[in-house]
């Protein structure tokens, strides 16, 4: 069965101990269903920027903040072309991925934000090195500002679990 986040969610009831980088949340739906919500944060990838968590797993659905083309290490942008930035982003995504048991076969969703349209095929060019088949949903835009003038910001929605792709091929 699946369910709508927005639509049955009515309440925090409780929040549990911090383990391992996962915040454990109980939610309760209006059908006094609990769900679990998890706040993930992996040291694999750059910590966020602002008041927001790396990725949050509801149940068994991953949402992802947007990644930026940040070195973990040194929190600035790497260096070279709109294609080695969006490299660094879709492997930042990788990570938070990875620390949530899910992976790149298993997103069903992507927004992309880019500073310059005219950067789109570049940034298409790199994206298919990272999904390679049954290409998740997206949606791209040029927006005006990126965070730390960044060029591309990718942020996902993925299934956690064992998921089966049926496709029209």
């Amino acid at each position: 069965m699946s369910l709508s986040y927005g639509r049955l969610l009515k309440k925090v009831v409780q929040l549990s101990v911090s383990r391992d980088s996962l915040h454990f949340f109980s939610l309760q739906n209006s059908a006094g269903m609990t769900l679990t919500r998890k706040i993930i944060n992996t040291n694999n990838a750059p910590r966020p920027i602002a008041p927001y968590n790396q990725a949050v797993l509801l149940e068994s659905t991953l949402y992802v903040s947007g990644c930026l083309g940040l070195d973990k290490d040194t929190m600035k942008l790497v260096e070279g072309d709109v294609g080695v930035e969006t490299r660094q982003a879709l492997k930042n995504l990788g990570h938070i991925l990875t620390a949530s048991n899910s992976a790149f076969d298993k997103v069903v969703k992507t927004t992309i934000f880019m500073s310059d349209i005219n950067d789109f095929v570049a940034i298409n060019e790199v994206y298919k090195e990272f999904f390679t088949k049954d290409y998740p949903a997206r949606s791209a835009f040029q927006v005006g500002k990126l965070p730390m003038n960044a060029r591309v910001e990718i942020e996902a929605v993925a299934g956690v679990g064992n998921i089966k792709t049926i496709c029209c091929h």
